[in-house]
């Protein structure tokens, strides 16, 4: 009933789960991933007892493939279940029990597990697959995901139709302040289009929580300073630019792009239109 990818970035650092379904919630139920340990992803009939017990095991250094075995091993319905697992280094690994609903299977390499259940055909798999190997490396984790996602809807996805779709990313500190670890947690729980749900919900995550390439900064001096401290008083804002910007900014839910004597160009063009 559902296809995921589960993944690890190409430096290791950020492990993550997109899902899509014909099923409510699919985020509350299929991902579970922790910071320096790993991910996975459990469907099918899913046993949700798999994610702490699967996190337990990769946090004491079990490999993705040992994971797999030993919870399926002691599941006495695994064969109504699916999962894919990703651990800290090696290659990811997927099971799919012999009672799933077909079509049903998956594929797993370097860092990777991709698998679903009530598909279309094999061609959603695998054109998932296509999508993880053609993915730039550098480009964020839960952007990659999201798009090995909609490959795999736009190859047909679930064959009962369409309903949620969650994408969940851990990296150290990565969260919001860098006060926690959960870097992308984003869910459309009911929409008949929630991949393209779940694409507009990223990019505002990307706009209020994404921190400024250093390089694009631009120094709030001269005519660019008075531009800026022009615009902030008419809003509201009066006095000098850093102290000004920190609190539209603030009321904006934009100080994660905040700078000290700096301002990010997005943050900029906000504020001319505003």
């Amino acid at each position: 009933m559902t296809f995921s990818a589960v993944a690890r970035s190409a430096d290791g650092d950020s492990f993550g789960v997109a899902v899509a379904s014909k099923f409510l919630a699919v985020g509350a139920a299929v991902p579970a991933a922790e910071a320096g340990v790993g991910a996975l992803a459990t469907q099918a009939f899913a046993n949700l007892a798999y994610r702490p017990e699967g996190l337990s095991l990769m946090r004491s250094g079990i490999e993705a493939a040992a994971t797999v075995n030993r919870l399926v091993t002691a599941d006495a319905e695994a064969q109504t279940r699916q999962l894919g697992v990703v651990t800290a280094s090696g290659p990811g690994a997927t099971f799919t029990g012999e009672e799933c609903l077909p079509w049903c299977g998956g594929v797993a390499d370097d860092g990777y597990a991709i698998q679903g259940n009530i598909l279309t055909g094999p061609e959603v798999v695998e054109a998932m697959q296509v999508a993880w190997l053609a993915g730039d490396p550098a480009t964020s984790l839960a952007r990659r995901l999201l798009a090995v996602l909609a490959a795999g809807d736009r190859a047909g996805g679930d064959r009962r139709g369409r309903q949620s779709a969650a994408v969940l990313v851990v990296r150290p500190g990565g969260g919001y302040g860098g006060t926690s670890d959960v870097e992308v947690d984003l869910r459309v729980d009911d929409d008949p289009a929630p991949v393209e749900g779940l694409e507009r919900l990223l990019r505002l995550h990307e706009l209020y929580f994404t921190r400024p390439d250093p390089a694009t900064l631009l120094d709030l001096t001269g005519d660019l300073a008075a531009e800026v401290t022009e615009r902030l008083s008419r809003l509201g804002h009066p006095g000098e630019p850093d102290a000004a910007l920190a609190a539209w900014a603030g009321m904006e839910n934009l100080e994660e792009r905040l700078a000290p004597g700096r301002i990010d160009p997005v943050v900029l063009d906000l504020l001319r239109k505003a």
